[in-house]
């Protein structure tokens, strides 16, 4: 029998670097003592942000890290989407998988602390999300200085040693915004034939797409993107998201009148504190084709579900998701109304279901067993008792 604990140093430095994820490198670290040691914890803490070449309207940024996994329990089949963010150090807390707001109050049962050892952990994704560091006070009376909106941040580390790193994110203006830590300034890319929608990393590089459907390759020298896709119009909001290892295009449309609903259905919008919320009325989905430069329409998901959040995209396949089948897309919106009684009431913001089967969509609600994986934490969760929980968490959310 091979005994793990002397295997080469090289080798085992070999295995992490293939790991691709700060939790399965914990749960290498977890094997025995003699891995734990040769594997000290390389927690990454981001520096404070220049705000040079972007914003007047704050001083400076701070980036944090969150992370998208499914937590499984080998004793029972159900399974639950988390999101984590270390706030301080040795301290985490959830957030909404596809959202940036908290969840429900946690049960009083809810551990402190999770023995993820205890459980079978799928890593889905990862985000990173910027926060302003004490705003300057806006001195323009026509809008104020540029800002950021809450935009989706992309990271890419530079070198496996390095501690240097890039980001790409949206500007206030639409078009792309690059920060290089070496350089410690950020640069607006001032190629936009279309405000931008979504960036993603994709194999190792930067990719963006417009409100067109333009998908463009994003490089570290701040010039100008190359073309990966042909735009194909259409929808409202254009999405990206890797799924088998392909770059997916969504498209989703929005309704801002009843051409898209029945005469007796309800209005397509509500208007709230003098803002206008549009209802998700349905989703196209593209493969980007780099060789041909076009998005490819695609007719079916097969096994894969998409989910769509604020600051992240991921999918997984329906078999390792309880209660789902495949080809659907789960995404926020913000267009719901309550049923029976209460009909025709604003719900607010919810999860919808987009079925590519029957191209419809239905509030997250209509499936019972799907809404398992979001809330409330299932009771296998809450059953880890205090002296039988470790702190685990520590690089999960770095």
């Amino acid at each position: 029998m091979a005994e793990w604990s002397l295997l080469p140093k090289e080798l085992l430095e070999d295995i992490a670097k293939r790991l691709g994820s700060p939790f399965y490198l914990l749960r290498l670290r977890s094997v025995c003592s003699s891995w734990r040691s040769s594997f000290p914890p390389r927690p990454r803490r981001f520096p404070f942000l220049t705000n040079y070449g972007i914003s007047d309207s704050t001083l400076g940024f701070h980036l944090s890290k969150r992370t998208v996994f499914l937590l499984a329990s080998p004793k029972s089949p159900d399974r639950w989407l988390l999101k984590i963010e270390e706030d301080v150090p040795g301290r985490s807390h959830l957030l909404n998988p596809l959202s940036r707001s908290s969840p429900y109050p946690l049960p009083e049962t809810f551990p402190k602390v999770l023995d993820l050892s205890r459980f079978r952990v799928f890593d889905l994704g990862e985000e990173y999300v910027l926060h302003h560091v004490n705003f300057r006070p806006l001195v323009n009376a026509l809008g104020g200085a540029a800002n950021l909106y809450r935009e989706k941040v992309v990271f890419m580390c530079l070198g496996d040693e390095s501690s240097d790193y890039v980001l790409l994110t949206i500007h206030v203006s639409g078009e792309l915004a690059l920060f290089n830590s070496v350089e410690k300034r950020w640069t607006i890319i001032h190629e936009m034939p279309s405000p931008y929608d979504d960036v993603i990393l994709f194999r190792g590089q930067f990719y963006a797409v417009d409100g067109t459907g333009r998908t463009v390759r994003v490089g570290l020298d701040s010039r100008s993107p190359s073309l990966a896709a042909n735009p194909v119009y259409g929808g409202d909001k254009k999405f990206l998201v890797e799924s088998s290892g392909e770059l997916l295009v969504v498209d989703m449309y929005l309704s801002d009148d009843q051409v898209d609903w029945d005469a007796e259905d309800e209005v397509s919008q509500v208007q709230l504190n003098g803002c206008i919320y549009e209802r998700t009325v349905r989703f196209k989905v593209y493969k980007v084709d780099e060789g041909g430069q076009k998005l490819a329409r695609m007719k079916s998901l097969g096994d894969r579900v998409l989910f769509l959040g604020d600051d992240c995209t991921f999918s997984a396949s329906a078999s390792e998701l309880a209660g789902c089948k495949g080809n659907c897309i789960f995404f926020m919106d913000n267009f719901f109304y309550t049923s029976g009684e209460e009909e025709g009431t604003y719900k607010g913001r919810d999860i919808g279901v987009f079925d590519l089967d029957r191209g419809a969509i239905t509030p997250l609600s209509d499936y019972p067993e799907a809404a398992k994986l979001f809330w409330p934490p299932p009771e296998w969760v809450s059953q880890t008792t205090s002296q039988q929980v470790q702190t685990e968490f520590e690089g999960l959310a770095l």
